[in-house]
């Protein structure tokens, strides 16, 4: 991975919100989060309850209740991130209202603030509404420019609505677009995903994120392969080797473009990295507020009610909403230290890891030194550029 990397720590602790939307207009045969299509009556319920989580949550997550380690209000919030889900269905007075009770429940220096969004929802108003709301950065699920992959995906929007929904944002202000893309989708080409690239790189967005298509149970594409089946295009779906040869193929037409690849699944213009995600990846402190949502303090984690309806529940009768925690041990903290360093730009510190799981690490060090699938800058182990396509299986290579 090349290109500008962030402060590695930053000069004090921070602390990032997410919240959580899990509202969606149809849902992708691709999808495997908790999400869901909800009559529109939901909205407003729901919007009330992440408000009154987030105006109890110093006190539902202070010491007291032992969540925290410290007690949130000690934490300055530098980002926000609204994700979903399709939280551009909300209307844009209850985005606003869920901004204002962050600003008024935690101490805030909001340097990043992030509604992602699917291009058919974006309309002139709606944009403007979210500018003065406080939203800075716009993530588009755009996920391809191939209309033939996007209705075999279950998408709603068009490629054609891409450009236009980029165009209502700059229009509205946004200085600072992010754009996913996925590699796997049915019917995808070579050709296809590079015309899809052509695409992104004429719009010049500040962030790209790519992810490929993951295939498990928990979606009904993910099933329909599994199983080897022809529903929702499975049968079209590209191989393991031409997924691989589009994401090389797009690591380099966007380190060409002078994108900075400062994570396995993102890039960015130099400076335009996503603050908010990078405290996933540094196991930096933030708590996330919603149905599903995910919150993490340094050495625990812990998760909400995944159902709107008993989470709604739960806040209505002040209790925590949570419903797994998970305090880490000491290996757990070195799988992750190993799985999120490596996954990032700058890789991971080995002085940052004791010296008893280092001397056991090291033989697997020196036999993926030996097969060039990882490198040593300094006292950084990385993941070779060329093999970041097999990431995950040169991680599984050195911890197990």
């Amino acid at each position: 991975m090349h290109g500008r990397i962030p402060p590695r720590t930053p000069a004090r602790e921070t602390l990032g919100v997410y919240i959580q939307v899990p509202f969606c207009s149809a849902k992708c045969t691709y999808c495997n989060f908790h999400t869901g299509v909800f009559p529109h009556a939901l909205h407003a319920p729901y919007v009330d309850a992440v408000c009154r989580e987030i105006a109890d949550a110093r006190a539902l997550y202070g010491p007291d209740r032992r969540v925290l380690i410290e007690p949130l209000g000690e934490l300055i919030a530098d980002t926000v991130y609204v994700g979903g889900g399709t939280p551009s269905l909300l209307a844009p007075e209850f985005l606003a209202r869920i901004l204002d009770a962050v600003r008024a429940s935690f101490t805030t220096e909001l340097s990043e603030v992030t509604l992602e969004a699917d291009p058919e929802t974006i309309a002139p108003q709606k944009a403007r509404a979210w500018r003065e709301a406080g939203f800075n950065r716009a993530s588009l699920g755009a996920q391809s420019f191939r209309d033939k992959e996007l209705m075999a995906a279950g998408r709603k929007h068009r490629a054609a609505e891409i450009a236009f929904a980029d165009s209502l944002l700059r229009e509205a202000g946004f200085s600072n677009l992010s754009y996913d893309l996925i590699i796997g989708l049915p019917h995808q080409t070579r050709a296809s995903w590079a015309e899809s690239l052509d695409r992104l790189l004429d719009l010049r967005p500040e962030h790209v994120s790519i992810y490929m298509l993951e295939v498990d149970d928990g979606s009904r594409l993910g099933r329909e392969i599994l199983s080897s089946g022809a529903r929702y295009g499975a049968a079209k779906v590209p191989s393991e080797d031409e997924m691989a040869d589009c994401y090389e193929l797009a690591r380099r037409r966007l380190e060409a473009a002078s994108y900075g690849h400062y994570e396995i699944s993102n890039w960015a213009k130099p400076g335009w990295e996503s603050r908010h995600n990078l405290k996933y990846w540094r196991r930096e402190p933030y708590v996330g507020i919603g149905a599903g949502a995910h919150s993490f303090n340094g050495g625990e984690r812990w998760a909400n009610v995944h159902d709107p309806a008993g989470y709604m529940a739960s806040v209505a009768r002040g209790q925590l909403a949570i419903e797994q925690r998970e305090l880490l041990t000491a290996e757990q903290v070195l799988r992750e230290k190993c799985f999120l360093g490596l996954r990032q730009a700058g890789g991971l510190n080995l002085n940052d890891v004791d010296a008893g799981p280092r001397e056991r690490m090291q033989p697997q060090i020196d036999r993926l030194l030996a097969e060039g699938l990882v490198r040593m800058q300094g006292g950084w182990l990385q993941i070779a550029p060329e093999r970041l396509s097999v990431a995950n299986e040169v991680i599984v290579e050195l911890l197990y």
